[in-house]
């Protein structure tokens, strides 16, 4: 029997699309569940505020009755506006080995995008960066951090036979943390704290110290992340959800802030132990002890997972990353840290590279934005895939 195509319309639907990748990858060493609460309000267009400015479809394959396949459809107007762009994109892709079912899912996509106007189909990528993007092709060994993709090797293949090509790379290093600051490190802060008469250091102790400090953390992430590849600024709304849904598991001994003499924030870097053990023994369900199995694990962890750091453009070459830096490695190592994952760096963001490098950090995976141009796909074709589609659509 043949693959059919459905939309994602009810409760029923959503829990086989978010449930889904727990049974592909059972058995995957590496693997870690999402938090589940967190995808009932990711998938859900009445609380997760990206809906509002984008178009979203989600597909779900079966065969045999079968669920064998699921995808995620997005076109960002706001993004696509903002640069110029006629992209659509696809996330969460999910399938056993069996290009067929990846073809078919695919292809359901490019068409509905073509009905809307759009000439590209670029991802893994969501409504913007800060959704995992970008599939792992090196490091497949590898400890996969919160916030990134987990995929098998045959996934890149099925891509690059359909016909998706790189549109970029995303490296993460790892660094070891030493059992004192590099001299040369050290006395680059302590200039720099000298040069800059007037700033000061924050260091956080309690999570309700942080709450201040969560807006202007994403105004200068707003400000400073516009050359980075798929960024959405955040609204206010946004800001307030995304600090929700971390601030619980967040360390605050390991989020620096950097002031200047009117108390306003130049910047920032967040860092948190690693918790995937923790995640992957709660099996994603934060109740009824979950949340304690992820707490512990951050305590035991000997990874530091960096997450997000800015310094704002008029601040930017004088030395005050490396005052957060010298911090962070302060507090590393009296939580007992060994290794630093740097999260997902663009491979041209020279400057970040050099410093991680400097560092004796080293690229231990990358990650791979895949895209293909849709423009042959004519309005007949593009009706004709999603016909299917039409005929079940969600009323």
């Amino acid at each position: 029997m043949g693959i059919i195509v459905q939309p994602v319309c009810s409760k029923q639907d959503l829990r086989k699309f978010i449930h889904l990748p727990a049974k592909i990858h059972k058995g995957h060493k590496n693997w870690i569940p999402p938090l589940y609460s967190d995808d009932w309000e990711f998938f859900n267009s009445e609380k997760n505020k990206s809906f509002e400015y984008s178009d979203v479809i989600m597909l779900l394959a079966y065969r045999d009755k079968k669920v064998v396949g699921r995808i995620m459809g997005v076109i960002n107007y706001k993004y696509n506006e903002l640069h110029r762009e006629k992209n659509a994109r696809f996330n969460y892709l999910e399938t056993w080995d069996d290009r067929e079912v990846m073809q078919v899912l695919l292809q359901h996509v490019e068409g509905w995008a073509r009905i809307k106007g759009m000439d590209k189909l670029v991802g893994p990528l969501a409504f913007s960066d800060k959704d995992p993007q970008g599939y792992l092709i090196s490091g497949f060994d590898e400890t996969i951090a919160i916030a990134t993709h987990c995929n098998y090797e045959f996934v890149i293949g099925h891509l690059e036979a359909l016909g998706y090509k790189k549109e970029i790379d995303l490296v993460v290093y790892k660094i070891r943390i030493p059992e004192k600051t590099p001299e040369m490190y050290q006395k680059v802060a302590d200039r720099a704290e000298r040069n800059n008469p007037g700033i000061k250091l924050l260091e956080f102790t309690r999570r309700k110290d942080l709450r201040p400090w969560i807006r202007p953390i994403f105004t200068l992430i707003n400000d400073t992340f516009t050359d980075i590849y798929g960024f959405m600024p955040f609204t206010l709304e946004e800001m307030d959800d995304f600090a929700n849904r971390y601030l619980l598991i967040m360390d605050p001994r390991l989020i620096k802030a950097v002031v200047n003499e009117r108390n306003e924030l130049i910047a920032f870097v967040i860092g948190m132990p690693d918790i995937s053990k923790g995640i992957k023994q709660s099996r994603g369900y934060l109740l009824p002890i979950g949340i304690i199995q992820i707490l512990l694990s951050g305590r035991r962890s000997k990874q530091l997972n960096l997450l997000l750091g800015a310094v704002h453009p008029d601040y930017q070459n004088r030395g005050v990353d490396t005052i957060l830096g010298s911090a962070m490695l302060t507090s590393a190592r009296k939580q007992k840290l060994e290794y630093i994952d740097s999260h997902l760096e663009m491979e041209t963001n020279s400057k970040v590279r050099a410093q991680m490098e400097y560092m004796g950090g080293e690229v231990y995976k990358t990650y791979r934005v895949f895209g293909k141009s849709i423009q042959k796909v004519t309005e007949k074709e593009a009706a004709e895939r999603i016909k299917q589609l039409t005929e079940t659509e969600c009323g």
